[in-house]
């Protein structure tokens, strides 16, 4: 009797996920904890994996929303392994026979080859009249997901189904009034009502500065090269504003504090977000206990949180909590921005794009390097005469890169 794979408990608030990916083909003999598939919740992407050994039979599709506790699969005891074994004998010792004997008996074992498509990328690419042979899997094993076959377009000119789809994909012309529907993603659903809950629960204001980044940028030209080779890892602009701010809260506690019902609640520690802008929309891992970090170790940890954001791996545990946020839109171009709070937290940090401008120093005018710094903060538990005093202590600390590493 079949083992049924259930879509597992991922979280207290997480009541549906979407089936992201599978791993593994339908009819693939799977080993006993060998991921399967891949599911997205609306906070992170989580690996399915096998309860026992045996035969796979796939029960949803690749797009799917389940909810929690339905079915996904299931798995078949007995002549899996055998059957996994069986296509490379029979290649091996008689390719021409296998065209010769009966189709349907030889399909399962041409169907887990390299470039065969998955049930959803199938579907699509028979709707599009394209054929599998000429696109390129990005998946396991060289295999077509369902982003390879959308995709897809048609590369056999001789054939009319090749002509069809050239059509369908023809560049939109002026005038055009076409529409394009996509369902939102669990993680785009959950960031839109987090969004709107913010704005209206909070009394978030925005108040600005400037900072002359010529200190920094000349001390890492000064040292990159040394702190390269003693550490690893490239020294960036992270790693000087996770610090400020860690120092900066120390003298104004109420910007690293939270509400609860009617008690403020302050931390004597700083677990900074970084906002990340994955594939799959805007997410926002921790940086624990930053303020007992140095440069390096925090450069580290921000490469290390990034490079799972970008591979969809982060863990719900690597987004939950967090005191304090940083937002870096300069990498975008922003010059200037208004970032919204990250509930429950009070107050975000902007970050924008670094412009070289004339100001005036010591009663003359030169060039800098200045970037604009933006503190949102909830007025319900912070001050104007905080806010701006974090955001001034921010920029001095920055300026004076020696007093930042000195604690001072």
């Amino acid at each position: 009797m079949g083992l049924e794979i259930k879509v597992p408990p991922v979280g207290e608030s997480i009541t549906e996920v979407v089936l992201s990916r599978w791993v593994k083909n339908d009819g693939d003999f799977v080993e006993m904890d060998e991921i399967i598939a891949e599911l997205e919740s609306d906070k992170a992407t989580f690996e399915l994996t096998a309860e026992k050994a045996g035969t796979l039979k796939i029960v949803a599709s690749e797009g799917d929303t389940l909810p929690i506790g339905a079915v996904v699969c299931s798995i078949e005891e007995g002549a899996g392994s055998p059957t996994s074994e069986s296509p490379k004998a029979e290649t091996a010792s008689a390719p021409v026979a296998d065209k010769v004997n009966a189709p349907v008996a030889e399909k399962p074992s041409e169907s887990y080859a390299t470039g065969t498509p998955s049930p959803s990328a199938a579907k699509i690419l028979a709707e599009k009249g394209v054929d599998a042979g000429s696109v390129k899997g990005t998946g396991v094993d060289g295999r077509i997901t369902k982003d390879d076959a959308l995709k897809s377009e048609s590369s056999k000119p001789g054939s009319p189904k090749v002509e069809a789809p050239k059509a369908a994909s023809a560049p939109i012309v002026a005038g055009s009034r076409g529409e394009r529907r996509e369902k939102m993603s669990p993680l785009r659903k959950t960031v839109a009502k987090r969004l709107v809950t913010v704005k209206n629960e909070t009394a978030m204001l925005t108040t600005f500065n400037e900072v002359n980044m010529k200190p920094i940028m000349d001390l890492r030209a000064k040292y990159k090269d040394q702190f390269k080779e003693k550490y690893g890892v490239g020294l960036g602009f992270m790693s000087f504003f996770t610090k400020a701010v860690c120092e900066a809260a120390k003298d104004f506690p109420a910007v690293n504090a939270r509400i609860e019902a009617e008690e403020v609640v302050y931390n004597d520690f700083v677990d900074v977000s970084i906002a990340v802008s994955a594939p799959k929309g805007l997410v926002v891992p921790i940086i624990r206990n930053a303020e007992s970090m140095t440069l390096a170790q925090i450069e580290k940890t921000v490469i290390e949180l990034a490079t799972k954001a970008r591979d969809s791996k982060l863990t719900i545990e690597e987004m939950t909590g967090g005191t304090f946020t940083i937002t870096n839109g300069g990498v975008f171009g922003s010059m200037m921005s208004t970032p919204i709070i990250n509930a429950p937290q009070s107050a975000i940090l902007g970050m924008h794009n670094i412009i070289e401008r004339p100001i005036a120093e010591n009663k003359e005018v030169v060039i800098r390097p200045m970037m604009y710094i933006a503190l949102s903060y909830d007025h319900r538990i912070i001050d104007g005469r905080e806010s701006v005093g974090f955001l001034v202590r921010v920029k001095q600390l920055l300026e004076d890169p020696a007093r930042l590493l000195l604690g001072i």
